[in-house]
């Protein structure tokens, strides 16, 4: 039987590695200051579905392969980080208006493969897996897996409303130029410190 204590470090997990600064976070404050909030949904659910299943993947089917063959990690990692480097620079050079452009709102599908690209999801599924994994029985993981999934959901909820209250600054095309740079910068700036970590582990 699951403890409280347990319970509680479950949420406490999900709540850190979901609601920290990262290219996925980053790409949905980016959408909710240039869509708003209900545009920006469909890439919060696309991401949130897409950890799960990832999660699930790798909690039950994939964890031997993560542990014994750093090697793939290390591929994965530097596929994400470059993903993640496309993104970073189509938000930086994209237009310095608050569009309704359907072309231009991240969708569904980019959330889900975003996470499946990105190497700190992997890194939180192979961490929170090998944590609250028990041997014994399957339903410690199954617990997780149902928390993680409704932290994930309010977190990166809650990055795109606060993406939607920074648009109340954003009332100039200079001001959303410069957010938009920033972003971009920044979701290219921590793909690049991913592919550091990346390396540096697999040097070791």
């Amino acid at each position: 039987m699951m403890t409280l204590t347990l319970l509680v470090a479950m949420t406490v997990f999900s709540l850190t590695m979901s609601i920290s600064p990262g290219p996925v976070n980053m790409v949905i404050v980016s959408s909710g200051a240039n869509h708003g909030f209900r545009r920006t949904l469909p890439f919060v659910s696309g991401a949130t579905i897409g950890f799960t299943l990832l999660l699930i993947f790798v909690g039950f089917a994939f964890m031997q392969v993560v542990t014994g063959y750093p090697r793939v990690m290390l591929l994965m990692g530097l596929a994400g980080s470059a993903f993640i480097i496309y993104i970073g620079w189509r938000i930086a050079s994209s237009s310095p208006s608050i569009t309704l452009e359907k072309d231009n709102v991240p969708t569904f599908m980019q959330g889900f493969l975003l996470q499946w690209l990105n190497p700190k999801a992997w890194i939180a599924c192979a961490s929170g897996a090998a944590l609250f994994s028990d041997p014994d029985t399957k339903a410690t993981l199954i617990t997780f897996i149902t928390i993680y999934f409704l932290v994930c959901y309010a977190s990166l909820a809650a990055w795109a409303v606060l993406g939607d209250r920074v648009a109340l600054v954003l009332n100039s095309r200079e001001r959303i130029r410069a957010f938009n740079m920033l972003m971009g910068g920044l979701l290219i700036a921590s793909a690049c410190y991913l592919v550091y970590g990346q390396l540096g582990a697999y040097a070791a």
